[in-house]
């Protein structure tokens, strides 16, 4: 399987199933899991509309779930046509022909036109009644039962459904497919170093994260941890704040792997002087108190994550839902440009880090934002 690939925006069916498969890790002939993902996003698909009816309006981020758990159920289904041996672009035209559904899907296996718009006469009403059906119809497909005829026939029956669905909500299937293969193919292909973003690069050098830095962790007596960068005394001494030793007082190494890896840290910023003054934009906006308070708690939220993981002690990847989570919490600030993979291997990189410093008392972390790593020294 390669490991990347072309995102485009207008995709046809085709090559929206075509993108879907280069972010398929499951196995070729791993049914269950399919469609035990199926089932699960149609569950989460009801989960945003039990919340929208006991929050109503104050639900703000109802229609951007909804176009997630969309996108989620379309990527599990294209995964399943895969296996069955189905052409997805032939199901949902097939799917499309009936059901009160008026689209302007193109039949047949053309792959030159782009996926438009579904209508049906059913509105937002009748959504819940649609996720019911849709329940039944991936309760139907869970099910292993029956001839390739039959499963073709539920797999249409539960894309029309799927369809009459998307109608309802009146939420236009190109805005589905664009954002479900930028967020898949964000979490699960590799990324080009080059083709990253770099959020300082046209700013002055005093006004820059440093290209590579050391910077001295020094645990104390008092048990207070204290910071040198240069040679210079940084930030404040810190303690864990909590009864229990958690080492949290190393947590700034978080920062610094941001810092590094991401080429983002308004923390990072703050603590050496490099916030960029010389727009105000950016000086307010993207490096000003807010966003310090964004980047602290983002990092104490997937701290006490990992202190459940054993701070991801032998692990390779982190859960896709913590992934989503750090997604929201960026939103409207210059880092949700970064590919959720590039956060995986900062989250990565920097606990690794932080066991070398907890395991030892201290020591020297060595960043690297042209190469985008962290690592961790000896104290010299």
């Amino acid at each position: 399987m390669r490991s990347t690939m072309p995102v485009q925006s207008g995709l046809s069916i085709a090559e929206y199933a075509s993108s879907s498969s280069y972010t398929d890790r499951l196995a070729d002939g791993a049914l269950t899991p399919i469609r035990l993902g199926l089932f699960g996003e149609v569950g989460s698909l009801m989960a945003t509309s039990k919340k929208y009816h006991r929050e109503g309006e104050a639900y703000a981020a109802h229609r951007d779930a909804v176009i997630d758990e969309f996108g989620d159920t379309l990527w599990y289904l294209a995964a399943l046509c895969r296996r069955l041996g189905y052409s997805l672009e032939d199901v949902l035209a097939e799917a499309s022909q009936g059901g009160g559904i008026t689209s302007d899907l193109i039949t047949g296996t053309s792959s030159n036109f782009p996926i438009a718009s579904i209508r049906t006469s059913e509105g937002r009403a009748a959504f819940d009644e649609l996720l019911v059906s849709l329940g039944q119809g991936a309760a139907d497909l869970l099910s292993a039962g029956g001839g390739i005829d039959v499963q073709r026939d539920r797999l249409v029956a539960f894309t029309q459904t799927y369809l009459r669905a998307v109608g309802a909500c009146e939420i236009p299937l190109t805005v589905i497919t664009t954002r479900n293969i930028a967020k898949v193919s964000g979490r699960f292909l590799r990324y080009e170093i080059s083709t990253l973003p770099d959020f300082d690069a046209e700013f002055p050098e005093d006004e820059r994260l440093p290209r590579s830095f050391r910077i001295e962790f020094k645990q104390r007596r008092s048990g207070k941890c204290h910071l040198r960068w240069n040679g210079v005394p940084i930030g404040d001494p810190l303690t864990d704040n909590i009864e229990d030793s958690d080492h949290y007082r190393f947590h700034d190494v978080f920062h610094f792997a941001h810092g590094a890896i991401l080429h983002w840290s308004p923390t990072f910023r703050a603590l050496i002087r490099r916030k960029r003054k010389s727009e105000k934009r950016f000086d307010e906006n993207q490096d000003g108190g807010r966003a310090i308070v964004i980047e602290e708690g983002l990092t104490a939220y997937i701290f006490a994550c990992a202190k459940e993981l054993n701070y991801f002690e032998g692990q390779s990847s982190v859960s896709f839902d913590l992934l989503k989570t750090i997604a929201k919490f960026v939103r409207g600030y210059e880092v949700e440009q970064c590919p959720l993979k590039l956060w995986e291997d900062a989250i990565l990189q920097g606990y690794a880090v932080f066991r070398m410093l907890r395991e030892n008392g201290g020591g020297v972390i060595v960043g690297s934002r042209e190469s985008r790593t962290i690592s961790y020294r000896l104290e010299e």
